[in-house]
């Protein structure tokens, strides 16, 4: 018997909408971060980007326990000597949050060119509007 491979060609990809209003980050990270990664299609297989479309809508309503909001720093740098620019949660969540989950996802994802290219499949948007009307998302249940 030969293990089964899938091959990009013969992948259908769905389109599905999660609704991250009253949802901790981190899970709700987790359980996108798989879908878009395929790991729940029977398909799926480690070298080939079998995963399907996420749309998240609401994020400005994601929830962090306990002192998240004032404790956890998001970081980055300009490259220039003392160019390091510190941003708590409840700053980013106020002004991007977005951004606050695209990179909680993006840190889920493999770090190749593959997880580059599934990182494309992620669709964030603040409030309850998003313009993938067209392809049909369809809602997707989260556990827990």
């Amino acid at each position: 018997m030969r293990t089964y491979m899938a091959k990009t060609n013969e992948l259908e990809r769905q389109w599905y909408v999660v609704d991250a209003a009253g949802q901790t980050l981190g899970r709700l990270a987790s359980e996108v971060a798989a879908i878009i990664r395929g790991k729940h299609k029977p398909q799926f297989t480690p070298h080939v980007d079998t995963g399907d479309f996420v749309v998240i809508i609401n994020a400005e309503q994601i929830v962090l326990t306990g002192k998240k909001l004032d404790q956890k720093n998001y970081y980055r740098h300009s490259g220039h000597p003392g160019g390091l620019k510190v941003t708590t949660a409840r700053t980013m969540l106020a002004n991007k949050p977005e951004r606050m989950i695209e990179l909680a996802v993006h840190g889920m994802l493999p770090k190749n060119r593959l997880g580059e290219k599934m990182k494309l499949k992620l669709k964030v948007y603040a409030g309850s509007e998003h313009p993938h009307q067209a392809q049909n998302p369809q809602p997707w249940e989260l556990r827990g």
